[in-house]
């Protein structure tokens, strides 16, 4: 395989087309159409196939882009390697999946011991739904998945749930809109409108059942599988918001919002998925010895 075409590939998967990747190799797109037809004939299937006026990876196309990315990827690290110091430690890579329900500020206060590690590391993130991030996790692309759910039951994937810990949840809003809000907490939430979490979530389905629970009936105004989101129009008065109660202190400094209240029987859980029963990586320890004992050590649920 000539890698000089799959970098061609390479360019126009990664940058979305092919005018825009020969711009970036200052070649013509006919250079880099020519390449791509050449590398399409090496593999013997297609690579894209057009949709419209763009160009989409076909499936093999996918699975080439994974690999040609990986190989990329460790390219550039050997040139930053040879070009440090004498002496300099090689970071360890350590490749994380994070589940799109997992909070921004969770994962961020998750991997913040791996950063200030004396073990210098190399952290590639990846955020997706968490069955695409178990499908790589498979086949070790992946070194941990951090999730809100453990591993589904039906998910024939050969690997182990480490769990971290979990909090209770809080309910937020912006000053304003809190100051309309009827009653104590609960009881505010009914009718209150809600920026919940997406129905089919592991914190959604606790949800649904605690309002039924509680007798509640808040008006959803949307659903979203990134809390970043609700965060964000929270903070502008759109609605309530949830968030765990490990990070209460940030999301007030952080939103300007107050807490209506905490649900101590609505409990968050995040875990750590492996492929090993018993963690090794130094860095997938770090995370979560740091969860363990740092981050969810207050909380026992």
């Amino acid at each position: 395989m000539n890698y000089k075409h799959l970098q061609y590939f390479w360019a126009v998967a990664r940058l979305g087309g092919v005018v825009k990747a020969s711009e970036h190799l200052h070649v013509t797109p006919q250079t880099v159409s020519g390449q791509i037809q050449l590398l399409e004939e090496h593999f013997g299937r297609p690579l894209f196939q057009k949709k419209g006026r763009t160009l989409e990876l076909t499936e093999t196309g996918q699975l080439a882009f994974s690999y040609a990315k990986d190989i990329f990827s460790l390219g550039e690290e050997l040139d930053q390697v040879v070009r440090q110091p004498k002496g300099t430690p090689r970071p360890m890579e350590l490749r994380v999946g994070i589940a799109d329900a997992v909070p921004k500020l969770v994962a961020c206060r998750l991997l913040e011991p791996v950063l200030q590690h004396q073990q210098p590391f190399k952290v590639v993130c990846s955020e997706w739904k968490l069955d695409s991030l178990l499908a790589e996790l498979a086949v070790h692309r992946l070194d941990l998945v951090l999730s809100d759910r453990p591993l589904p039951a039906d998910m024939s994937v050969s690997a182990f749930n480490h769990r971290l810990g979990g909090a209770s949840v809080g309910f937020y809003a912006g000053k304003k809109l809190a100051a309309t809000l009827q009653g104590r907490f609960p009881a505010c939430l009914h009718g209150a409108p809600l920026l919940a979490p997406a129905s089919d979530s592991a914190l959604g389905m606790r949800l649904g059942q605690w309002l039924g629970a509680h007798k509640l009936k808040p008006r959803i105004i949307g659903e979203f599988d990134d809390n970043a989101l609700p965060n964000a129009l929270g903070h502008l008065g759109h609605g309530v918001f949830m968030s765990p109660m490990v990070l209460d202190e940030s999301v007030r400094a952080q939103y300007g919002v107050k807490r209506l209240g905490e649900a101590k029987d609505l409990v968050e859980s995040f875990y750590v998925i492996t492929v090993e029963r018993r963690i090794r990586h130094p860095g997938v320890v770090a995370i979560t010895q740091a969860a363990r004992e740092g981050l969810f050590a207050a909380w026992t649920q």
